[in-house]
């Protein structure tokens, strides 16, 4: 089974979110545990957890289920976590209705039970190739910054590559977004000290505004006097 994953050399770690223990108990033998690493949750609060606390390749998602539903729990994941792991959505909502919501709260691929396993398994190895070649981006609102590249983008197509301390900068800011950070955290990651000379800090700062004012239109960073900097998206100014 599954001589596509032989060549990735590493187990594909999927979340499988489904009431339905039976099916859920099918999932587990069809995959096995030879080329995957599975976890299971049976409700939407379980799953919202496991995904807070652990990193995921592919999240297979029933829609129907108890407490928080697929739909929302996909949302949360998206909004709240932050959080870009692909999600296929399975479920017996076929109508193009249902597809929409899924689809425009942050699903990538939609399965129709019931569904042949191998076709399962199929789009878990499509969606992971996908997740794979997205992994060095973070996101916050609209920004995208490739840690792998140091280029910011904004979903207008304008975009910048930074460089140095304006990269590093970036980069804590986006980690810690929608929350902000404060002058002793940022010292201490750029420069390996908690107590750099304010006047330099606000300087670096004031510098990797100026850049991405000049080529996003959008300074994207706000100061919280005494306290320090946080991310502000263009779209909630």
């Amino acid at each position: 089974m599954s001589p596509d994953l032989q060549i990735g050399k590493k187990h594909l770690r999927v979340l499988i979110v489904e009431d339905h223990r039976a099916l859920a108990e099918n999932i587990f033998e069809f995959l096995g545990e030879t080329y995957y690493c599975l976890d299971f949750a049976y409700d939407g609060l379980t799953a919202l957890h496991l995904v807070s606390v652990n990193q995921y390749d592919v999240i297979v998602l029933d829609i129907m289920l108890p407490g928080l539903s697929g739909l929302k729990l996909c949302e949360r994941i998206r909004n709240d976590l932050k959080c870009n792991t692909p999600i296929l959505f399975m479920t017996a909502r076929d109508a193009i209705e249902d597809k929409t919501s899924g689809f425009s709260l942050g699903g990538d691929d939609y399965l129709v039970k019931p569904f042949d396993m191998r076709e399962m398994e199929l789009r878990i190895q499509a969606l992971s190739r996908r997740g794979a070649s997205n992994q060095n981006e973070r996101n916050a609102g609209s920004i995208c910054f490739n840690t792998g590249t140091l280029e910011v983008s904004l979903s207008n197509g304008k975009k910048v590559e930074l460089s140095g301390a304006n990269a590093r900068l970036f980069e804590i800011l986006m980690q810690a977004y929608p929350r902000f950070v404060s002058h002793e955290t940022l010292s201490q990651a750029v420069w390996g000290i908690d107590d750099i000379d304010l006047h330099t800090l606000r300087t670096h700062i004031y510098n990797l505004r100026k850049l991405l004012n000049d080529t996003l239109n959008h300074s994207l960073i706000k100061t919280l006097r005494g306290r320090g900097y946080r991310l502000i998206p263009p779209e909630d100014k």
